[in-house]
């Protein structure tokens, strides 16, 4: 199932009077966009994201936002239109080739979760349509134009929809076309798919998950991320550790890097002894088990695997059991070959694996002296450490 997701963020900010369009307003260091699309590029399920900026604006977005944060699902960054329906359809349009589900995103909700992603998606391929939401929790009262309350509206079924919303590509599709055949602009992706009469599925989303529009949402978005971030929060490590036996005929690969080498390692994988222990690093951490649990040696399917693809599973993972990834510290137990070369570069692959900064990852590496197996060039050990911060209410 093949699954995009198109993100408006087209806003100019008139609401928040802060002299900028409120996707690129700084939370935490980074833009209000940024936390978005981190969401997206970290959920297993999304395979692309195409995002509609203002024309004057893609240069900048590319390189500043996309380029630097090593959004790498953002296949495409494109002019949105006069409308935020107008800059959906563009999206659209952009669409070639198969696609499975469509999925709808304001660039400027940063608080969406990988489970609310997730959840939408299945519910949209099982049902055509699928919104998040939440219940109205105060009283909604009707009035007439004179502002007079004409009736009180039984709340037990009423939404305030949310997005992300996901549709099948033919619904979504049809019903754009629809939509401008006559004219309509309607308030959200879902109403122009009710239009056409297929039903839309609402399912439980956060009262968390709010749109940045005024300055009170500004106020609110820093808090939330603050108290994500601060001492409430539990940081906690995990220990990772690896050994591997030297083999004749195959590569010796470490942090998803070919070192030349006229031995590689045994294994069932491609036998990356390093992202082996940070992958178990990471999952002790999140308590979520070891490697061994996840990707048995047993399994077939594992046979031959990049070590990097298992890495970024993990990073799903954790990031689905409500872990945000602080930093990785390893240490490379072997005699030779000489690993200083390549230590920078191991680091930032790795880093770029798990949507890190470039600084938040550490590889050393170490010999022996001679001692052990290690030391008798029978194989190389790995120690790592990653350190990981809880989330909250995460979804």
């Amino acid at each position: 199932m093949k699954t995009v997701a198109i993100i408006p963020a087209g806003g100019a900010g008139r609401r928040l009077k802060a002299g900028i369009a409120k996707q690129y307003l700084q939370i935490e260091k980074l833009p209000v966009l940024v936390h978005s699309l981190k969401v997206f590029e970290q959920t297993a399920i999304i395979d692309k994201i195409i995002l509609v900026v203002p024309e004057s604006d893609i240069k900048y977005v590319q390189e500043e936002l996309i380029i630097k944060n090593g959004l790498k699902k953002v296949a495409k960054v494109i002019a949105g239109g006069a409308k935020r329906q107008d800059s959906v359809r563009n999206g659209l349009a952009e669409i070639n080739d198969h696609c499975d589900i469509i999925l709808v995103h304001d660039g400027v909700r940063p608080f969406v979760t990988s489970e609310m992603i997730s959840r939408v998606v299945d519910v949209a391929h099982e049902f055509q349509a699928a919104s998040i939401g939440v219940k109205a929790k105060d009283t909604v009262k009707e009035t007439r134009d004179d502002d007079f309350v004409a009736r009180t509206v039984p709340r037990q079924n009423l939404w305030l929809v949310q997005t992300p919303q996901a549709f099948t590509f033919a619904v979504l599709k049809e019903a754009y076309e629809a939509a401008y055949r006559n004219n309509y602009y309607g308030t959200d992706d879902a109403s122009l798919v009710e239009r056409i009469g297929v039903r839309v599925k609402m399912i439980a989303g956060s009262y968390e998950n709010i749109k940045i529009t005024t300055p009170e949402d500004l106020i609110i978005a820093e808090a939330l991320l603050k108290n994500k971030s601060g001492g409430e929060m539990p940081i906690r490590t995990g220990l990772g550790y690896d050994s591997h036996r030297f083999v004749t005929g195959r590569k010796l690969i470490l942090g998803g890097i070919e070192i030349p080498h006229d031995q590689g390692l045994q294994g069932h994988s491609d036998a990356d002894a390093l992202i082996h222990a940070v992958c178990d690093a990471l999952l002790g951490a999140a308590g979520a088990g070891d490697i061994g649990r996840h990707f048995p040696d047993t399994d077939p399917a594992f046979k031959g695997i990049s070590s990097m693809i298992l890495l970024e599973r993990v990073r799903e993972m954790i990031a689905l059991k409500g872990f945000s990834i602080i930093n990785i510290d390893a240490s490379i137990i072997m005699e030779k070959p000489k690993l200083a070369p390549f230590a920078g570069e191991i680091a930032a692959n790795i880093a770029n694996a798990l949507n890190l900064p470039a600084a938040a990852v550490s590889v050393k590496a170490k010999t022996n002296e001679g001692m052990g197996f290690v030391g008798r060039n029978e194989g190389i050990a790995v120690f790592a450490v990653a350190t990981v911060m809880e989330r909250k209410n995460n979804g």
